[in-house]
């Protein structure tokens, strides 16, 4: 049996039941949850991997929307990860090109994950039906990973082990493009300041306070001032939680800042976050409060695997670009007239690629390695790439120039494009899965390849033992622990 024959093998499967994960992925989008509170994204995932006949394993590292589904007896371990959580905001009706909430100040699939864990799960259908139909040995585990907006799901999962066993993890990501994604994330850690200090009147005893407010302040113009001074791959963002109430007239007591600082490594990440904590320990001392510091979450960069890159690079070139239709060119060059030409520009940008005028959809495989490293955000999936070789794609699911995390984004979530867009990456994600399961040389290469990287670089979690997720990550729907 050739490479090429099991590839059309599983492309046909994957083809078999693309109707039922397009509809699991409508069911997601129709319900947008948030970060470890995706307890209907959750079920419904449960729901297809129980009816498809895996073996299905429920609150995965004590998380209680993470599940994961597994067929297939020894041989190797393939990973396949999927999400399913939305977006705070971005609410808005399927379909419509212009903005045009279902719900004001609601929820949205602005990152596409509907589509994510709907393919995902789709890819690892169809290899375990391959398994099934060949009797051969290997497993595929389908992990549903929630929380990757901020949350870190997966750092909390690596944690807990439960990759331990996983030969390699494969993944994916919906995107304006179609090809392989160049493995460069910036790592990062969200982090709470809280400072405490002393109320007064502020206008009758001013010198009786410690304003916990002015070290928020002063913090955030002590990093301002030292955004100069640092790589120039590094980012650094903040929030103000708590800005110790809305009275101007006392002293506020207490306030706290969310700091997210991003670096282009570990190494690198550990450093930064050690200068933002002594800029925060310098608020402090000049306002006479005191700090306190939590980690909230965080994620590791992505470490690349050049022969498991090479591997799902030649099965995408022998799948081919999305095949779009004159109906969906039509549909995104109408979403393109919401966009500015910056972002269209900007989309070509992000992939290293130059601009062509007029296209609507990617009608191409992008080259092996076009990427823009310094347009970059982070991802968990970086945290799991140092615990098992990790490979990932993208697949064009909308309009070239749509902004991420936007209600464009949304509106494009449901469309017969993205429907493609998603059959396309599982046909891709379930290739490259059987070719490491059919040649165990290739998860050899792989593996070779990922302790080379790693020799010297021990990995360290950038979420400390003694950070636990937020308490809804441990309960059930009722809020109470199950």
């Amino acid at each position: 049996m050739t490479a090429m024959h099991d590839t059309a093998e599983i492309w046909r499967l994957v083809d078999a039941k693309r109707n039922d994960f397009a509809a699991l992925s409508d069911q997601v989008w129709d319900t947008p949850e948030l970060n470890f509170v995706e307890y209907r994204s959750a079920a419904a995932h449960r729901a297809m991997l129980a009816r498809e006949g895996f073996r299905v394993a429920d609150k995965v590292a004590g998380l209680s929307t993470a599940t994961m589904g597994e067929a297939g007896d020894g041989g190797p371990v393939i990973a396949i990860l999927g999400e399913y959580d939305a977006l705070p905001g971005l609410s808005q009706h399927a379909g419509q090109c212009e903005h045009a909430p279902i719900e004001p100040g609601g929820n949205g699939h602005g990152c596409g994950h509907n589509l994510l864990g709907a393919a995902s799960m789709l890819a690892a259908t169809a290899v375990k039906d391959w398994l099934a139909a060949h009797r051969l040995p290997g497993r595929v585990r389908y992990y549903g990973c929630p929380a990757e907006e901020g949350g870190s799901a997966k750092g909390f999962m690596v944690r807990a082990g439960v990759f331990d066993d996983v030969d390699v993890a494969i993944s994916w990501h919906p995107a304006a493009f179609t090809g392989v994604n160049k493995p460069v994330s910036l790592a990062c850690n969200e982090i709470d300041f809280h400072f405490t200090g002393r109320a007064a009147h502020a206008a009758a005893a001013p010198h009786q306070g410690r304003s916990a407010l002015d070290a928020v302040e002063l913090m955030n113009v002590g990093v301002n001032y030292m955004r100069e001074h640092m790589p120039s791959t590094a980012r650094v963002h903040y929030a103000v939680l708590d800005a110790g109430g809305p009275a101007p007239n006392v002293v506020q007591a207490k306030a706290t800042v969310r700091y997210l600082v991003r670096a282009l490594d570990l190494q690198q990440l550990h450093a930064l976050v050690g200068r933002v904590r002594k800029v925060a320990e310098g608020a402090a001392l000049m306002t006479e409060t005191a700090v306190k510091v939590r980690i909230v979450n965080g994620d590791a960069n992505l470490v690349g695997n050049a022969p498991l890159e090479a591997l799902m690079h030649a099965e995408i070139e022998r799948l081919g670009p999305v095949p779009f239709d004159a109906r969906d060119r039509e549909f995104a060059a109408e979403m393109q007239k919401s966009m500015t030409e910056e972002d269209i520009v900007s989309a070509f940008a992000r992939y290293g690629l130059e601009p062509k005028k007029g296209l609507a959809l990617a009608d191409f495989v992008y080259p092996l390695g076009s990427g823009n490293d310094s347009l970059v955000g982070s991802t968990d999936v970086g945290s799991v790439s140092w615990v098992v070789p990790t490979v990932q794609m993208r697949s064009a699911t909308y309009a070239i120039g749509t902004p991420g995390h936007s209600w464009q984004l949304v509106a494009q979530g449901k469309a017969q494009a993205a429907h493609k867009g998603l059959a396309h990456a599982a046909k891709a994600m379930a290739a490259t899965a059987l070719a490491l399961i059919v040649d165990p040389r290739e998860v050899e290469r792989a593996k070779d390849d990922f302790r080379r990287r790693l020799d010297g670089r021990p990995f360290v979690n950038p979420i400390p033992d003694d950070v636990e997720p937020p308490a809804i990550a441990l309960a059930g729907p009722s809020g109470v622990s199950d």
